[in-house]
């Protein structure tokens, strides 16, 4: 295994830049949309549904086919094969057949000489509907029983029996909304036809196989026919996993059936309207506990608004069940999790993948147990942790490498946790208008995708006869800095510098059936695999040198300063040309598939996880009681990312998740009108937040730690548990609501995101409620 290295040369060294972060900055780096254009290139645009639920009747088209530029129209009648570009259910429609399920769908295809020519023909199509009953709200969806798949129910011990002898009870419920990915670089695709019917999708997404699967059967082609390449996204957060095969899908299709190159560019408000967001939950629980905040029982019911398809919607929900523990032994326990179908565009994946929800519904109860007794909520999650004789989660995995109770000690104290808790009441005391609110939450994130068969990767590496190096593998780049660390792991096989390296792009006709860039499994699964096949290479290389120069295998080794052969020292370069001479195969594929992973979803039991990856945050804030506008005042991270690949790369993705993530629970509001149009589908609606929204102190440490499994190097994942250490700023604006009334053992009825709107109205409800109390 990659571990049993006797050095990582490359991976000892001063971490690396991003292999495209001079490119990025002076703009050199070419996305979907930088590339040269043919003079037959055709631009693409949706005609889309303007009801939420409804029978179309007909169809007039005759305007949009006359408008200037037009070149062809194409509905799903014109579709050849399978109108799907659905992950899993088969549900979700390239065009619109018959019936539409949501508010912006597509239902029509336009193609022309130019996108705004497009764009202004696709608003000319004339559809009767006959509008059918719609459920847009979670509530809607409740009374109509509308649901994508049964309610699903995880538990251990009896709740119910554990809630009626604890000394204390109480019930709560909250919302939490939900998030636009808001990816610079927005939907893209460019299709090319070939020869025989072939075609080449230049496509911005995290999963070429499944976008290149779903055209092959869209367009009644093998996979063998269609090749995915993707180079880098601009973003994508989960956005690109399932959401870009309907723009692959539309460019493909025309140019399948033009025999034209097309390209389709979503503007930004139609992306924003046609793409899947971070699922909506409800949650509602009961809790019974003790005087000293042990959590003797839990039912939690989180139901979530899936939206009109089924796309990721099981899986998402089920990991927010699995994290809705996050670093916390509930001994009696009881999970429901309801899957509501709704006239609104699908939600899909998210960075976290429902695991954001699941753990801020735990650190909600922890919460509200904290105000009922009176103390700080530290003290309830720190007599609450995972620990000897607890460490086993409600779906009977074994918490193996719970690093969680350290992480928070250390932090609490390098971050001076207890001694400006005291600073903010004292603030508090002295200040009517301006309140604060301290927290420091932990985070415990599994590691793994949830559908066991995902959890493998491929990889293909080259050596030239030169010494030069190529690298291919199944992850795709979408800024986080996947390709440099695996180029790392590459390097260090060979002793090379990372010069010598070169990274191509993602394409399924180099590494086949690959699993998504996602699951923060990127670097797990392709940087073993990129290992295997450079490992394979090197024992090659090894045998043949010590059978040229007589000497054993154990007498060639690879050095940073040359390969030393028994006496002589070689160059890289030079081995690589005698092995050519020598007959040598200098390619290799590599596979790996993580072990152990051992999961029953039909009784929630089992591993459904490889690791955990652990972190914990403090963040300070300050609200206006009269405006209700805040201010993040402070943030001190300790995280884990076990032995790292790539320390400031590994740092950059803790600062920018947990900024997203504060993001989700601070200012990024979705708004749906009765007819379950988006209202907020723009810059000018929807806010995420920018380098202004970052607080002035934000420091960022890395646990000094390994993985105690055999991952690459011994590294932990960093691309998704970051984001839920944003939770301390939720958390700590619910501590500075609370302060608006004193001696209250209540928690404020506080929802995300908090608003300035929404903190007011937990100002005006927790006040109301306080003078309600007995």
């Amino acid at each position: 295994m990659a571990e049993r290295d006797p050095a990582w040369k490359v991976l000892q060294k001063p971490s690396q830049p991003h292999d495209s972060a001079c490119l990025h900055v002076s703009g050199e780096a070419r996305y979907a949309d930088d590339l040269g254009e043919p003079a037959d290139m055709l631009h693409l645009a949706f005609g889309q549904s303007s009801e939420a639920r409804a029978r179309i009747l007909s169809m007039d088209l005759d305007a949009v086919r006359a408008a200037p530029g037009v070149v062809a129209v194409f509905t799903a009648a014109d579709i050849p094969g399978a109108n799907d570009v659905s992950p899993v259910a088969g549900d979700d429609r390239l065009l619109a057949d018959g019936e539409v399920i949501c508010h912006g769908q597509s239902v029509f295809l336009v193609a022309a000489t130019s996108q705004r020519a497009a764009r202004v023909a696709a608003r000319l199509g004339r559809i009767e509907y006959e509008v059918l009953p719609a459920a847009i709200t979670i509530a809607d969806a409740q009374a109509a029983q509308a649901l994508i798949e049964p309610a699903q129910r995880m538990a251990r011990g009896d709740a119910a029996a554990a809630m009626e002898d604890a000394p204390h009870r109480l019930a709560g419920r909250f919302e939490m909304g939900g998030q636009d990915h808001f990816y610079l670089e927005g939907q893209v695709a460019v299709a090319t036809p070939g020869e025989d019917g072939q075609v080449h999708v230049l496509s911005s997404t995290q999963h070429p196989s499944e976008v290149q699967h779903l055209i092959a059967h869209m367009l009644h082609l093998s996979s063998a026919d269609v090749t995915v390449e993707v180079r880098r996204m601009g973003g994508a957060f989960g956005g690109k996993e399932t959401q870009a095969a309907l723009f692959a899908g539309a460019a493909a299709l025309v140019a399948h059936r033009t025999g034209r190159p097309a390209k389709f560019r979503c503007d930004r408000d139609d992306d924003m309207v046609m793409t899947g967001k971070r699922h909506e939950f409800e949650v509602a629980y009961e809790v019974g506990f003790d005087e000293a905040g042990h959590l003797l029982a839990l039912s939690l019911h989180l139901a979530s608004r899936c939206g009109a398809t089924v796309d990721l919607s099981p899986a998402i929900n089920d990991r927010a069940m699995f994290h809705s523990d996050n670093c916390y032994f509930l001994p009696h326990v009881e999970v429901v999790s309801e899957r509501l179908k709704t006239n609104t565009v699908s939600a899909t994946a998210f960075r976290g993948f429902g695991g954001p929800q699941g753990m801020l519904a735990i650190e909600r109860v922890i919460e509200d147990v904290a105000a009922r007794l009176g103390v700080d909520p530290l003290e309830v999650r720190v007599a609450n942790l995972y620990g000897p004789g607890r460490d086993t989660t409600p779906y009977e995995m074994v918490v193996a490498d719970n690093v969680a109770p350290q992480i928070i000690a250390r932090l609490r104290e390098t971050s001076r946790y207890d001694e400006r808790l005291r600073a903010v009441e004292a603030f508090n005391a002295a200040n009517p208008i301006l309140k604060k609110g301290i927290a420091l939450t932990p985070v415990k994130f599994g590691i793994s995708f949830t559908t066991t068969h995902l959890n493998q990767a491929g990889a293909l590496v080259h050596v030239y006869a030169d010494g030069s190096i190529q690298v291919n593998h199944g992850g795709t780049e979408m800024g986080q800095g996947l390709y440099v660390k695996v180029a790392q792991i590459v390097a260090d096989v060979f002793a090379v510098p990372l010069s010598a390296v070169r990274i191509t792009a993602t394409r399924t006709d180099k590494v086949p059936n690959t699993s998504a860039t996602a699951a923060s499994s990127g670097a797990d699964l392709n940087g073993m695999a990129a290992y295997n096949a450079a490992a394979a290479i090197r024992e090659r290389l090894t045998e043949f040198l010590a059978r040229t120069y007589g000497c054993g295998e154990d007498g060639v080794h690879f050095t940073p300063g040359g390969v030393l052969v028994g006496a002589e020292t070689l160059t890289f370069r030079q081995i690589a040309r005698k092995a050519h001479i020598g007959r040598i195969s200098l390619s290799s594929t590599g596979y790996y598939a993580t072990p152990g992973i051992d999961y029953d979803r039909s009784v929630f039991k089992g591993r459904p996880f490889y690791y955990f990856a652990y972190g914990a945050s403090v963040s300070e804030v300050v609200i206006d009681t009269l405006t209700g506008e805040h201010k993040v005042l402070a943030v001190d991270i300790l995280h884990d990312v076990g032995r790292s690949l790539n320390p400031v790369v590994d740092v950059g993705q803790i600062e920018g998740g947990f900024i997203q993530g504060q993001g989700w629970l601070t200012t990024e509001e979705l708004v749906y009108d009765a007819k379950g149009r988006l209202l907020t589908h723009s810059p000018a609606t929807y806010k995420i937040p920018t380098a202004s929204d970052r607080p002035k102190h934000f420091t960022v440490t890395l646990w000094d730690g390994e993985n105690v499994e055999p991952t690459i190097n011994r590294s932990k994942a960093v691309g998704e548990p970051p984001f839920m250490l944003a939770n301390s700023v939720f958390c700590a604006l619910n501590r500075a609501v609370a302060a608006t009334v004193q001696g209250s053992r209540a928690i404020p009825p506080l929802d995300a995101p908090a608003t300035p709107e929404r903190i007011l109205k937990a100002i005006a409800g927790h006040r109301a409620g306080h003078r309600a109390e007995p």
